[in-house]
């Protein structure tokens, strides 16, 4: 299976489990405030063994094929917490996880775990939006010394803003899926129909525009 085969199993898995929920009609509000006609919980894939062991062995062979074996393999918590272990169990690599911020207790880590310095890093994320969070976790392990050599996703919304941010931190993104793959295994298995899809890919275009003319759905 290809990479692109990859990413159109996995966007119908995810579409199957409802980890990928769409409704233009009615907005779905993320952490930022943006409306958005789609929402993801990769998270929820953790209780489907298939699925996990699609993703984990997908992860294994993107890090092989992208990047060669590293030394050390980070999760980004939350959600890359345990798909970075499962990743790295099955490399047989250490593993460590970055916070979105030091505690502010105890050794006030925003690191967990052990960092050599110059180790070669591959970090594992659940989902790209903008890449704020995703880059903040590159750049603590950065600060520690670690050298990395790219991050994994399970899946992007494949933003511009993110694409521009991972090239301003000098960072390579791969992800198993994306929103292209979505998208067409949406349409192929009519979860969508002609009206929602045109909303979709105008949110795509201009996630604020889109934000703001569906502020009072």
């Amino acid at each position: 299976m290809n990479e692109q085969e990859t990413a159109l199993a996995l966007a119908n898995f995810l579409l199957q489990i409802k980890a990928i929920k769409l409704n233009p009609a009615s907005p779905f509000t993320w952490a930022s405030g943006l409306k958005s006609p789609i929402y993801c919980d990769n998270r929820i894939t953790l209780s489907y063994p298939n699925i996990r062991t699609f993703i984990r062995e997908a992860f294994v062979k993107m890090c092989v094929e992208h990047y060669g074996k590293p030394d050390l393999i980070a999760g980004v918590a939350t959600g890359g917490i345990p798909q970075g272990a499962l990743v790295a169990q099955e490399l047989g690599l250490p593993f460590c996880y970055v916070r979105s911020e030091a505690k502010s207790h105890g050794l006030n880590n925003q690191v967990e775990g052990i960092v050599p310095q110059g180790a070669s890093v591959v970090v594992i994320e659940d989902l790209v939006s903008t890449g704020k969070s995703s880059l903040a976790a590159v750049e603590a392990l950065r600060e520690k010394g670690a050298n990395v050599k790219g991050m994994m996703a399970i899946f992007t919304y494949q933003l511009d803003a993110a694409a521009e941010a991972f090239k301003k931190a000098n960072c390579d993104l791969v992800t198993i899926s994306n929103y292209e793959a979505l998208i067409k295994k949406a349409v192929e298995e009519n979860y969508v129909s002609d009206d929602q899809m045109h909303s979709l890919m105008e949110w795509r275009k201009s996630p604020q525009a889109w934000s703001e003319a569906h502020q009072t759905c």
